[in-house]
C-alpha cells in the first residue's frame, strides 16, 4: 500500500526524482499514464495488470468503455529507474498533468499520484470533509 507526501522538482528534461519508500514497493520498473482529476497515476506492474484486467473486461460496445480504457491504456508507458533514483516522464504526460517543475507525489492505497504542486493544493482541500464523509456513509465507509 503506497502512502504519503512527498515533494520534488521536475528537471528541465523532464526526469523526476521517485521517492525511496516507493521504489521499494514499486522496482525498477512500472507503469504511468494519465489519471484523474488532472494528475498522473504509478502503478506497480501487479496493481497495472490487475486494473488492466478489468479494462479488458469491459464491454467493448459500450461507447463509455471504450473511451475509459483507450485513456488509461493509450498513455500508459512502462518508466525505469536510473541509478539516481531518477523516471522519465514523458513529454506528453507532463503536458497532460500540467507538470513543469514543483510536483506532489502522493501514495494513496493501490497507486501513486504524480500531481502539480499548485494543482494538488486545490484538490487536497478538505473543508468540504464532513459532507464528503455523508456522501461515502453507503458505502460501507
Amino acid at each position: 500500500m503506497f502512502m504519503g507526501e512527498y515533494n520534488h522538482t521536475v528537471d528541465a528534461k523532464g526526469r523526476l526524482i521517485m521517492p525511496s519508500k516507493f521504489r521499494e514497493q514499486l522496482g525498477d520498473a512500472f507503469v504511468v499514464t494519465a489519471g484523474l482529476d488532472g494528475c498522473l497515476f504509478v502503478y506497480a506492474d501487479e496493481e497495472w495488470k490487475a486494473f488492466e484486467e478489468k479494462l479488458y473486461a469491459l464491454p467493448v460496445s459500450n461507447p463509455s468503455a471504450r473511451k475509459f480504457s483507450r485513456y488509461f491504456l493509450a498513455s500508459a508507458c512502462t518508466c525505469e529507474v536510473d541509478k539516481q533514483g531518477r523516471i522519465l516522464l514523458p513529454a506528453k504526460l507532463r503536458e497532460m498533468a500540467s507538470l513543469k517543475k514543483d510536483v506532489v507525489l502522493a501514495g494513496v492505497g493501490g497507486h501513486i499520484e504524480i500531481w502539480d504542486k499548485a494543482l494538488w493544493q486545490q484538490a487536497s482541500s478538505y473543508d468540504d470533509l464532513n459532507e464528503l464523509a455523508e456522501n461515502l456513509e453507503g458505502l460501507g465507509i
